[in-house]
């Protein structure tokens, strides 16, 4: 079928707005419409440094209808309200024992531009298109496995769902999935983009005591302290490791840091108190750590975690039962653009002006 989607040719190069030809959706996927899809730095980076191969379809973070289902598909149906996360296989052992995000095929199947069966879905002049993620939302329509797809709650606006598939998760995730921190603790997240805002809000769910913001922008520091947290630094105006222990009484049991830079992940392994573990989720560039000083004579953890460690058919409908409780309210951090106002949206979140941009595609 005759699609429109914003294809991507080639490094740093803005969307092309073109009709491309989507194929049919084979027997374990799910032909999509979509309805909206949010704006992740995810696919900036796949932009601006190759991710996948040129030319491309992104969007990762979409939202939609489902039209049509493959012959073997049991957990979808026509007609359901969705959204989209990462590819994963089903049958390696991280899948098997919980653990899709970090699925031993991950980068094939999110970034090596093919569906599972290593065939394109997506064709334009008769060439081959890459997928990303396994689903490409930045798109009328799109073709992915049932395994990207979640169910969730029809009465819900679909505009606004789709940030939950990677982003919001991720932040949420970190704190609820992997941290599961315990009742009256401290926890500092670095970073109060829609990452570091989602894990605010989730610290406040699981009923931290300390809930400490870190950024350099006053404007995101006060939406922080809004959506639960108990203090908040500017890294330009404070020590921010002294003010940490100075609060916690000698440094925060978790930190999730989302900037990925340097000298903040430093920070927020130095604020940790012994035994305190940090969770990197940013794209971050080498490091040089004293690991004796840093991290092992206080038995720290430094860990990566990706997509918040989650399952998305079982995370995301909990994120959405909470925003419908009032105690997820996601939809501060985001603001719609039409379609056609996708470069303007990935240029507005580079400059900070949008926390998270979503660009609305089709009608619900």
């Amino acid at each position: 079928m005759k699609i429109q989607a914003a294809v991507t040719h080639g490094l740093g190069e803005e969307f092309k707005f073109e009709e491309v030809e989507l194929g049919e959706p084979k027997i374990h996927e799910v032909l999509v419409k979509i309805v909206a899809s949010g704006v992740c730095h995810t696919d900036a980076v796949a932009r601006d440094l190759g991710l996948s191969p040129f030319p491309a379809v992104l969007g990762h973070e979409g939202s939609g209808i489902v039209e049509k289902v493959g012959s073997a598909v049991t957990t979808i149906q026509a007609g359901d309200h969705v959204v989209l996360s990462f590819a994963y296989c089903g049958h390696c052992e991280n899948c098997l024992t919980g653990h899709p995000t970090v699925c031993l095929n991950f980068n094939d199947l999110n970034f090596g531009g093919k569906m599972q069966d290593g065939t394109n879905r997506i064709h334009h002049h008769d060439h081959a298109v890459s997928t990303f993620f396994g689903q490409s939302s930045f798109s009328t329509f799109a073709v992915t496995n049932e395994r990207n797809v979640v169910k969730i709650d029809p009465e819900v606006d679909l505009t606004l769902l789709g940030p939950l598939g990677c982003g919001i998760q991720t932040g949420a995730g970190t704190v609820l999935n992997r941290f599961k921190p315990e009742f009256g603790s401290s926890i500092a997240i670095y970073g109060s983009g829609a990452v570091g805002l989602s894990a605010v809000m989730a610290a406040k769910i699981a009923g931290c005591l300390n809930i400490i913001a870190v950024d350099i922008h006053d404007g995101r520091l006060e939406l922080a302290k809004e959506l639960g947290a108990t203090h908040t630094l500017n890294g330009k105006n404070v020590d921010v490791v002294q003010e940490i222990k100075k609060i916690t009484k000698g440094g925060t049991h978790y930190a999730v840091e989302t900037t990925g830079v340097p000298p903040v992940v430093k920070q927020a392994i130095h604020a940790l108190r012994p035994l305190g573990s940090c969770a990197i989720v940013g794209v971050t560039p080498e490091i040089t750590f004293d690991v004796h000083n840093d991290i092992m004579a206080e038995g720290k953890t430094v860990m990566g975690v990706i997509e918040g460690d989650s399952i998305p058919q079982v995370f995301i409908p909990q994120l959405v039962d909470y925003y419908k409780r009032g105690l997820f309210p996601f939809d501060k951090l985001t603001k719609v653009y039409d379609f056609d106002q996708l470069n303007q949206a990935f240029e507005d979140s580079k400059k900070g002006i949008t926390i998270k941009p979503i660009v609305k595609i089709g009608q619900q």
